[in-house]
């Protein structure tokens, strides 16, 4: 057999199936939804901001902890917050979710959350490398560096001194000596805090200490040496800003995720501890703009802060699944583009006079020795290559290296029946030279050139061998998507229609630290996170630190961004502004920018809400006068549904020529040192495209003074979000239609059923959202009630689309002529879901009490279950604007 060895490449799981994706009887029986169903975040009034006259002798967490024991509620205070002129409030955990109701009506309150959990962006590839003994260190040479004009800073000695990082994350191996070799004043950690502990998952109890060292993830390691890994290591890699001071803030355990109240707390010290940059490789999809974590973090920008945060993994479940707190509308949040390089190991040729053979791995195959070579067929076209047990014919191939083509079955299949004949090592060779799963076998895939080279020379009889150099045989491979927005990352708009994300810096294939001295390559908008915060940090030494620069950094960023193209096919158009954002970062023409563009970003809306007159100013901050010309550059616009569905289009969602037409007035002018000039732009969405395909249109306005080049960025919809379906009525995802109903087996519900609650047995709402929206709420309702839904109904006929209106409250009552009984689950900021199974395919909520929403008791009876959601830009007073499903019969037989 050949010898197993550690898999060294973690790629995203992508699932493209065709059939349905879930079975329902898979479901469990508990509730699905997007946050935590008895932890909130409750906001109460800052005592500053309440006139003197109106103050109570209680502090407001008092007069809000004294009205829930009034009202006989049972809590637990986790955590009390009290940043004055930032956020005041609590951390609560409620025995019964349904006392939420309680907490929104407690004096002072401002605002109620339910805690969210958030992950590290899982990285699309990690691998660790090994060293490259250079005794030479050149200048600055990376080529994330030399794209961005990070290398022009560094030769100027713009090097990030004087700013403060903190950094929100796994934690960090200090000792590492490329980030200063140790933790405190003096040291280039300077300081930080574990909020967690080891152990910690994000459902568990924290064990917080002093010390953020992270010996077992390496994630938040990775991200210091980014921005401020010192130059001169084994590698010649330096960090963004390698002179800053940081500080880390650990919120992640060796697993899991973390809840929002942790993160809050981390928040609220990184800002006391005075950070002038906050960077943040973390994030949850949800679309909204209203998670605490994006409120909070956009109020640092208005205290200025400058914050970095991850736009997200997710460009393969396509447009609208931005993620929080990212989404905060201030926030700078991040998109990758893929490293121009991607570095792989050479293996030697021997034999005959050839080039080294690259193949797709980072660290050397662990083989030592010189090995012939074996092909298990001598047609460099055969599609079926060792898909079936190879023939007795074949040899002891213990002490040669396997040559496969690629193709018809498994590479796992291929390598196992070739382990059959003793095969210690395999080379598969493959068109696309791209990673796919080789199990545990010692074998790794080269280029497709390269495969049918060393066929033919075992065809003709050459006694070609190859070697694997444990030392010395790394090589730089050139990328061909370097440069481009890497697939991985997630497409905006928010729901809300705000600009996300905001710019692109290099996130795939980045070398950087990782714990224990060591060093690894790892790709996604964690790795690029950094990368904007280092390139903050050099504008603040560079233009001065203070809050109105700080505030502009975004700006700045934004106006001096490169368009990136969406592939490298001449004719195709630019990426959309939906995943590109303003394009990738030149910081070198953000420090030295003498014209300063306000603001940056045009947001159009959509058709129903459309302001195709836009405005923007342009200051000429230098010492001579310059001359403007201005010009249209437009993006691709972005198909966001696809074309006869409900469905997202999936990543890499389509882009169409057909574009948005834009009039500026004026486009010409000449302007003085400290003149100023308002333009105007018309922008108009493109015509002729399907407006169920919901287009998103974007792209540039340039604005050149003869020696730089600036622009803002624009973006609306051709078609209104009012008419977006937000609830999935089709079978695609479990192979039945929903919304429904399963109850205690797993079955889904077809006629009326009693429910004892006890034992399991409990009704199961299913559905699945296609969209975003606003609120959903699920109401009980009489057995007998005559509605036309807009969805699947069970036992009830449905008409033509008309809709009912909405309930004004949560007690008994009737909106237009429906009569409710009461309300059950209520969501705000809900998300859609994805097409994958595993994480947020589905909402569900499990009936597991029978009470409603304010806690009082369902009596025994029979009702039916009404599920609401509210289209985004909808009414809550229209009924109109609701989405309807209503369920079979439920009996509630306690």
């Amino acid at each position: 057999m050949m010898k197993a060895r550690t898999l060294l490449i973690f790629l995203l799981d992508i699932h493209l199936v065709l059939a349905a994706i879930k079975s329902i009887s898979s479901v469990q029986h508990k509730s699905n939804l997007p946050t935590a169903s008895n932890r909130f975040i409750v906001e109460v009034e800052d005592t500053s901001q309440i006139p003197p006259s109106e103050r109570s002798t209680l502090s407001p967490h008092e007069l809000l902890f004294e009205h829930l024991k009034a009202r006989n509620v049972t809590f637990n205070v986790t955590k009390q917050y009290k940043a004055e002129g930032l956020f005041v409030g609590a951390s609560i955990t409620l025995d019964n979710p349904q006392d939420v109701s309680a907490l929104k009506s407690a004096p002072g309150v401002k605002d109620v959350r339910p805690v969210r959990q958030f992950s590290i962006p899982k990285p699309v590839s990690k691998y660790t490398v090994t060293c490259r003994n250079d005794p030479a260190i050149p200048p600055d040479t990376e080529g994330t560096h030399v794209a961005t004009g990070v290398d022009k800073l560094h030769a100027e000695g713009i090097t990030g001194k004087g700013i403060k990082i903190g950094i929100i994350d796994s934690g960090v191996d200090y000792t590492h000596p490329s980030l200063g070799g140790g933790f405190g004043p003096g040291f280039k950690i300077v300081g930080g805090y574990d909020f967690v502990g080891d152990d910690y998952d994000g459902t568990n109890t924290p064990a917080p200490d002093d010390d953020p060292m992270d010996k077992c993830s390496g994630h938040g390691t990775h991200v210091a040496g980014i921005i401020a890994a010192d130059p001169g290591n084994e590698f010649n890699i330096s960090g963004v800003a390698y002179e800053a001071s940081l500080s880390m803030y650990r919120v992640f355990g060796c697993s899991g995720s973390v809840a929002d109240d942790v993160l809050v707390d981390a928040l609220l010290m990184a800002f006391i501890d005075e950070q002038d940059i906050l960077t943040l490789s973390i994030g949850g999809t949800d679309g909204w703009t209203e998670s605490i974590s994006a409120v909070l973090t956009s109020r640092f920008v208005e205290q200025g802060k400058v914050v970095t945060i991850a736009a997200g993994n997710d460009g393969i479940w396509g447009s609208w699944y931005t993620s929080s707190p990212g989404n905060g509308i201030d926030v700078i949040s991040v998109a990758s583009t893929d490293n121009y390089v991607i570095p792989l190991q050479n293996a030697t040729v021997g034999g005959v006079k050839h080039d080294p053979i690259t193949y797709l791995d980072t660290l050397p195959l662990p083989v030592n020795g010189t090995f012939p070579i074996y092909a298990t067929s001598n047609s460099t076209t055969v599609e079926d290559d060792a898909c079936n047990p190879l023939p007795d014919s074949t040899p002891d191939l213990s002490d040669m290296v396997v040559i496969i083509r690629n193709g018809s079955c498994t590479a796992v299949q291929k390598l196992t029946n070739a382990a059959a004949k003793g095969a210690q090592v395999a080379l598969i060779y493959d068109e696309l030279f791209t990673s796919m799963d080789l199990g545990s076998f010692t074998a790794s895939i080269i280029q497709e050139a390269d495969g049918e080279w060393l066929i033919q020379q075992f065809v003709a009889g050459t006694p070609v061998t190859l070697t694997f150099p444990q030392h010395g045989g790394s090589a730089d491979f050139p990328n061909p998507f370097g440069g481009l927005i890497s697939i991985f990352t997630s497409y905006g708009p928010s729901n809300d229609f705000y600009f996300k994300p905001a710019i692109a810096t290099p996130g795939g294939n980045i070398l950087s630290t990782l714990p224990d001295g060591t060093f690894g390559v790892a790709s996604g908008t964690s790795m690029a996170t950094p990368f904007a915060a280092g390139s903050a940090a050099l504008i603040l030494q560079a233009r001065g630190k203070d809050i109105e620069l700080a505030r502009g950094v975004r700006s700045l960023l934004e106006s001096t961004g490169q368009k990136v193209p969406s592939t490298k096919i001449e004719g195709d158009p630019l990426q959309t502004v939906t995943q590109q954002g303003a394009g990738l970062v030149n910081v070198y023409d953000a420090v030295h920018a003498e014209t300063i563009v306000m603001p940056t970003e045009l947001i159009v809306n959509d058709t129903a809400h459309a302001e195709p007159k836009q405005s923007f100013s342009v200051l000429n901050a230098g010492k001579s006068s310059k001359e403007y010309i201005l010009s249209h550059v437009p993006a691709g616009t972005a198909l966001t549904v696809q074309a006869d569905s409900i469905a997202p289009a999936p990543g890499p969602v389509p882009l169409s020529n057909s574009t948005a037409t834009v009039s500026i007035s004026p486009s010409k002018f000449t302007l003085g040192p400290g003149d100023s000039q308002n333009v105007t732009a018309e922008i108009f969405g493109p015509t002729g495209l399907d407006r169920t395909t919901f287009p998103v249109y974007s792209g540039f306005i340039d604005i050149d003074d003869g020696s730089q080049s600036f622009h803002v960025v624009y973006l609306g919809l051709t078609g209104s979000l009012i008419d977006k379906q937000v609830i999935d009525d089709t079978d695609s995802f479990f192979g039945v239609n929903v919304p429904t109903i399963i109850d205690s087996e797993g079955n889904v519900q077809e006629g009326a059923m009693n429910y004892t609650f006890e034992g399991g047995d409990i009704p199961t709402l299913i559905w699945r959202q296609v969209f975003g929206s606003p609120r959903v709420v699920v109401d009980l309702v009489d057995r007998d009630i005559q509605i036309n839904t807009t969805l699947n109904s069970r036992d009830v006929d449905n008409g033509a689309r008309p809709f009912i209106s909405f309930p004004t409250s949560t007690a008994p009552g009737s909106f237009a002529q429906v009569e409710t009984i009461g309300s059950i689950l209520e969501y705000n900021f809900v998300s859609r879901n994805s097409d994958n199974p595993n994480v947020n395919g589905y909402y569900s909520f499990a009936w597991e009490t029978p009470t409603y929403a304010n806690g009082t008791v369902v009596e025994n009876g029979v009702y039916r279950l009404l599920l609401r959601a509210l289209r985004v830009t909808g009414d809550v007073a229209k009924e109109e604007d609701y989405e309807v499903y209503l369920s079979s019969i439920v009996g509630v037989d306690v």
